[in-house]
């Protein structure tokens, strides 16, 4: 059988979040006769592969490489403010066996002189060890018989679709994210079908359900970002809307958009870096929407990039190319008029793998809603994304 084992923890408070490159690691310079081994066995975090392998990469040294005397070296510990509330609000993270062992963690080292201020007096600086907040959560995925038909099941697609035969390995070694469109408090533009009402977060994120599904058949691991764990994929036209979206993993949306964003960005950020620590080469995240224009005007299929990302100029035109060639196959006179654009937007701008961001349609124009309300249609628009960032990837 396939197992499939994925670990994770990973519950997150916006308050204490840090931003893209914004960490702050504790340094140390080395005493008289240090190496590698000795000055990490003084703050007790020798026993962490993972932390050794940071170390390494956070001072860009070799295996068995000596210290220089009276450099300065970045330590796998993050320094954080502490609250004044508990170590649990001030980390971000709800687990209390993890918030104890931090906590011995700085007695320990505070006894021991290593630390010279008590987190919870003075500067309230606590120390937080790298393996604390990641390696517990490193992705492990053994795949002990590659026989294709083999059932793997993931609920979130719900129980018509849960299961996920691997059809191939084409993108074995790959990560994607998919960001579906608001969702949980703002259900984004709503359009009027009949005597239903159309939530842009509901058509997005069947939409993107398909999409991973996909990938996933292909051997990639990829992560529904904005999640819905009773929706799964959908049948029919409509799709009622509701309100209970929340973000990886199971992170309650907040009710403003930009603490929300930095949410959803963060939610990627935090993947990204486990997935770059273990090795992952290429990492591509796609944000799916439905805009909203005047009743009477038609919208194609629309790309952006961000203005400084190459690699995301060229994934959103290789899925814009899929698009343009698909439509001349399959409309009326082949005339599309989607486009590929930089503009310089937070999910964009503010996380780190390879990203685009794509427009469906207008949710409010008569013949753009059958894009997605069909679900023949929402199937084909997750086909063609799903072949443009295959085209994209290496």
């Amino acid at each position: 059988m396939r197992k499939i084992y994925l670990i994770f923890s990973f519950v997150l408070m916006i308050s204490t979040l840090f931003a893209k490159d914004q960490v702050d690691y504790l340094t140390a310079i080395p005493k008289e006769g240090d190496g590698i081994m000795s000055l990490l066995r003084r703050y007790h975090i020798l026993d962490s592969k993972c932390d050794v392998s940071l170390f390494y990469e956070l001072n860009n040294l070799k295996k068995n490489s000596a210290l220089k005397s009276g450099k300065k070296y970045k330590l796998p510990i993050y320094l954080y403010e502490y609250n004044s509330v508990s170590i649990r609000s001030t980390i971000g993270d709800n687990n209390w066996d993890k918030a104890v062992r931090i906590r011995d963690w700085n007695l320990l080292l505070q006894d021991e002189k290593t630390k010279p201020t008590d987190f919870r007096s003075g500067i309230k600086e606590l120390w937080v060890p790298h393996h604390e907040l990641y390696c517990d959560e490193i992705i492990e995925i053994k795949l002990e018989n590659t026989e294709e038909g083999k059932k793997r099941i993931f609920p979130i697609f719900g129980k018509k679709h849960q299961s996920t035969p691997l059809k191939s390995n084409k993108l074995k070694g790959q990560v994607y994210y998919i960001v579906s469109g608001h969702g949980g408090p703002d259900p984004g533009a709503i359009g009027t079908y009949g005597k239903y009402k159309l939530c842009e977060d509901e058509y997005a994120y069947d939409i993107s359900l398909r999409l991973c599904k996909k990938l996933l058949e292909h051997g990639a691991v990829a992560y529904m970002i904005t999640r819905d764990e009773n929706d799964g994929i959908r049948s029919g036209e409509i799709l009622p809307c509701d309100n209970d979206e929340v973000t990886w993993k199971d992170q309650k949306m907040f009710v403003k958009q930009k603490p929300r964003l930095l949410q959803r960005s963060n939610a990627v950020n935090k993947l990204y870096e486990l997935h770059r620590l273990s090795g992952a080469k290429h990492q591509t995240m796609i944000c799916i929407h439905i805009d909203s224009r005047s009743v009477s005007q038609r919208a194609d299929v629309f790309f952006y990039y961000h203005p400084s990302s190459s690699k995301g100029r060229i994934a959103a035109k290789k899925i814009h190319s899929t698009f343009k060639d698909k439509y001349a196959i399959h409309r009326k006179g082949g005339k599309y008029s989607g486009t590929v654009t930089a503009r310089d937007l937070h999910m964009l701008r503010e996380t780190k793998p390879t990203s685009i961001y794509v427009e469906l349609g207008n949710i409010r124009n008569p013949s753009d809603q059958k894009r997605f309300v069909l679900e023949s249609n929402r199937e084909v628009l997750a086909k063609w994304l799903f072949e443009g960032m295959t085209n994209f990837a290496p």
